[in-house]
């Protein structure tokens, strides 16, 4: 199978590439730049820009599905703002769903996002519930992927944590409640490659990892892999959302009023959906493991 991959050269992407390389399908990874992705001889390379439809519609031509993988982060707030998810996620998923309809593209593989509403609370849960609507409405044979946060080799979640937090004592908003439930990036990429089979077709998967962790456990687990210990303090949620509402305009400051937004609903799942692709939730990969793994 002929496999375009947006996004391709990013995190999730470039795990993806070399497992459906590994497949045996023909891959090419779209991005902004390309460059020498280190992706593999096997995989092709495309350039082009989501937002900019011209840019991308050539490398949808002979291709037999299409892997939507671009994604601005929700952990930290993006340059241009709010409306910067809107124009990547939204219009950009707009614009690839048109690319693929044009070209004969027969199936379509959306990354979502758990909690994915288009009348969410944070302007990522929006772009993301809104791109829902796009793709369902399309003409493709589409499936949609709804991971927790995803972690492993060349993610940020981890560096989130390490960014958000100090060692031995931290203030984290709300005493760091907020539960995730984090998806090894191995786990995630087998099962979309496994949804290109046709039996998943019209599906929306929401998947967690094996345990369900809160922000506070993470920020531990981090420190305690560096030899550290990490006593958690709590500041007030309110208190939390008035410092990160002022710092909205502060381009120097990662976080914002969306990324309080976010810190206040778990972002777990009700039920795994790993099971339909045949995995126990107990044997995906544990991010102590990983973490051990990385020292």
């Amino acid at each position: 199978m002929k496999v375009l991959v947006t996004g391709g050269t990013g995190f999730i992407g470039t795990h993806l590439c070399r497992e459906l390389d590994a497949r045996g399908h023909d891959v090419t990874a779209l991005s902004r730049s390309p460059g020498d992705a280190g992706l593999g001889d096997g995989i092709e390379t495309a350039t082009g820009d989501v937002t900019a439809y011209d840019s991308i519609a050539g490398a949808f031509e002979g291709q037999d599905a299409v892997v939507n993988l671009v994604a601005l982060s929700p952990l930290f707030k993006p340059r241009g703002g709010d409306e910067k998810h809107f124009a990547v996620h939204l219009e950009g998923t707009r614009n690839v769903v048109n690319a693929a309809e044009e070209h004969g593209v027969e199936a379509l593989v959306q990354l979502s996002a758990l909690g994915a509403d288009p009348e969410g609370e944070t302007a990522y849960i929006r772009a993301k519930g809104q791109a829902e609507d796009v793709v369902r409405e399309s003409d493709l044979a589409w499936t949609i992927f709804r991971p927790s946060v995803v972690f492993g080799e060349g993610g940020e979640f981890v560096s989130f944590t390490e960014t958000l937090t100090t060692p031995y004592v931290t203030a984290l908003p709300g005493g760091g409640e907020t539960r995730f439930q984090p998806i090894w990036v191995g786990d995630l990429v087998g099962m979309i490659a496994d949804s290109l089979d046709g039996e998943h077709d019209g599906e929306t998967y929401e998947v967690g990892g094996p345990e369900v962790l809160s922000l506070a456990d993470v920020a531990k687990a981090v420190y305690r892999e560096k030899g550290q210990s990490l006593t958690v303090l709590s500041v007030p949620m309110a208190l939390a959302g008035v410092g990160m509402s002022l710092a909205d305009p502060l381009p120097f400051v990662p976080f914002g009023s969306d990324q309080y937004r976010s810190l206040r609903f778990d972002n777990t799942v009700a039920t795994n959906d790993v099971t339909a692709f045949g995995r126990d939730p107990d044997d995906l990969k544990r991010l102590d493991d990983y973490l051990r793994e990385r020292r």
